[in-house]
């Protein structure tokens, strides 16, 4: 054999090494195991096949390093060294129509476990108890031209049982967040705005923008559900998010002491590369800090569903004057065991935060948020036009403003009902507003939203 023969074989076995310790597939679609007999005739020559295999293999990284080429030797190994971390060992890897992969992991070796407070953590194998409502009755809560939302990725295929869906973290994801450290975390907040009841993420100075409804003070809340409408809002600037969400909140709002349990949609080109509208959940016990992440970025959240997978891209959403999607989000809390369930439409079980987690949420809430988030980094001196929701005014009413509907609480006794006098909040209304009621079909909800820059929203 050729000495460059000898060579191209090196290098392949270099590359099969490093690809079994990432586990990334390539744009080529050539996995680990693969052997270049696989891509090649038999009847060619080794030396032949061997220095084509190598010729593959660079034009592969050349295309998926490309916005990486100027990044340091020594930064590209740590961000390599933490996403060996969170990237677990696949069973099997789902490439999604929409330029997501899908790995399928062992549920006992999912990133959760990884955290030190469950170092012992048996996963939660008995189904908890979800919460009925009070008098059996649930409100009416579908019409004709409403419809359930789903998942893109289940188009190209499914994990099978006893592992869970992982949105796979790519370098590029990381090049895009502030930092290492900030990938996958929220900004640290400043002091909330003074008002007579304190919603933590109702903030001012760092940009974030609001529309919500929210429940009193130091209430015992053991959980909430909501049915969330979902779009594809316009995000200007690729370090500004849109988001539609439910916030389970406890501990001091003006402290480091927070404890915050999240979940929702949201539209991040900064974390996920593109503007489509994601599941996502996000969790902390010390007011953003240091604790919790979005997703399964960070250890925590453990996952017991191998259907859903937080992160990828919610398909299809809602359209002006047209077809109405939504999805349904319930977090409680098991009475039997103490953590934190989450079900995604109507009966799915996705997972569960564990109790040790927290400090604040070991016993219960003292209060519910539901409603949208942006984040403005006013472009060129001016408020960004950023969408909320669907990027129409709530006013506008059904299918074209952004709905949340069928707030529902749940008690100390594991029963749900429907949200009682909450109170409603956007910081400027010209830009988002928020208008809230009630009726038989949709219990208590509410509309929201709006385009950002308008001439009255300079």
């Amino acid at each position: 054999m050729s000495l460059l023969a000898l060579k191209a074989m090196e290098i392949f076995r270099r590359r099969r090494r490093r690809r079994r310790r990432d586990h990334q597939l390539s744009c080529c679609s050539i996995s680990s195991s693969t052997s270049s007999s696989s891509y090649f005739p038999l009847n060619m020559s080794s030396s032949l096949s061997l220095l084509l295999l190598l010729l593959l293999f660079v034009s592969c990284d050349a295309l998926n390093h490309t916005s990486s080429r100027k990044v340091s030797t020594l930064k590209l190994a740590r961000i390599q060294k933490h996403l060996d971390k969170i990237n677990k060992l696949p069973v099997r890897s789902i490439q999604s129509l929409d330029g997501d992969i899908i790995d399928c992991v062992h549920k006992h070796k999912q990133p959760a476990l990884d955290h030190p407070l469950l170092k012992n953590h048996k996963i939660q194998r008995v189904a908890p108890e979800k919460p009925k409502f009070k008098d059996g009755r649930h409100p009416r809560n579908y019409t004709d031209t409403i419809k359930n939302a789903w998942q893109t990725w289940h188009h190209s295929g499914h994990c099978p049982k006893g592992t869970v869906p992982i949105r796979r973290s790519s370098v590029d994801d990381v090049l895009r967040a502030k930092s290492l450290y900030h990938y996958g975390k929220k900004q640290h907040r400043p002091q909330p705005l003074a008002r007579s009841i304190d919603a933590p993420d109702v903030v001012s100075g760092n940009g974030h923008e609001h529309a919500i409804a929210y429940t009193g003070e130091s209430q015992e809340v053991y959980g909430a559900r909501a049915t969330i409408n979902v779009w594809d809002p316009s995000i200007e600037v690729v370090n500004e998010f849109s988001l539609s969400q439910i916030w389970i909140l406890s501990g001091s709002f003006d402290g480091s002491d927070l404890n915050s349990i999240e979940a929702g949609w949201q539209v991040s080109p900064e974390l996920y590369g593109d503007s489509r509208p994601r599941l996502f959940t996000y969790w902390t016990s010390d007011a953003y800090e240091a604790t919790g992440c979005y997703n399964l970025l960070c250890s925590g959240f453990v996952q017991t569903n191998n259907k859903i997978a937080i992160g990828a891209a919610i398909s299809p959403v809602s359209s002006l004057s047209g077809s109405q999607y939504d999805i349904s989000i319930l977090i409680w809390k098991d009475p039997k065991v103490g953590n934190w369930w989450m079900s995604f439409g109507d009966n799915t079980l996705v997972g569960y935060w564990p109790a040790e987690l927290f400090t604040h949420l070991t016993d219960h809430a003292s209060m519910v948020e539901w409603g949208g988030e942006v984040v403005n980094m006013k472009p060129n001196g001016a408020h960004t036009s950023t969408q909320m929701g669907s990027g129409h005014f709530a006013d506008a009413g059904f299918a074209q403003a952004s709905y949340f509907r069928n707030l529902e609480l749940v008690d100390a006794d594991n029963s749900l009902s429907s949200a009682q006098s909450i109170s409603t909040l956007a910081e400027n209304t010209n830009c988002y507003n928020i208008i809230s009621s009630s009726n038989q079909d949709w219990g208590t909800f509410f509309y929201f939203g709006g385009p950002g820059n308008n001439p009255k929203c300079p």
